[in-house]
């Protein structure tokens, strides 16, 4: 799966978390889940366990911790998928 598809996947899970409409229109990997689009951590579990249902992946306790831009949500994405 190639970068591209991930970042699509990824808007589609995201999307109903963000609160802040122009950050997530402009999202690419630089963005913060937090900062740029005010998603409480709360929610920030809901999208790693979506994402985890998404990819058909698990995502443990100490990669969810890193995932708080968009880059290291695909860096860990992808480096589970190759695990699997």
């Amino acid at each position: 799966m190639d970068r591209n598809s991930i970042i699509e996947q990824l808007k589609g899970i995201i999307k109903p978390y963000t609160k802040e409409v122009k950050a997530f229109e402009t999202l690419d990997e630089s963005t913060d889940f937090i900062n740029d689009l005010k998603i409480n951590s709360a929610n920030l579990v809901d999208i790693v366990l979506d994402i985890e249902d998404a990819f058909q992946i698990v995502i443990d306790d100490q990669s969810m911790e890193k995932m708080l831009t968009v880059a290291s949500a695909i860096a860990i994405i992808e480096s589970k998928l190759d695990q699997g």
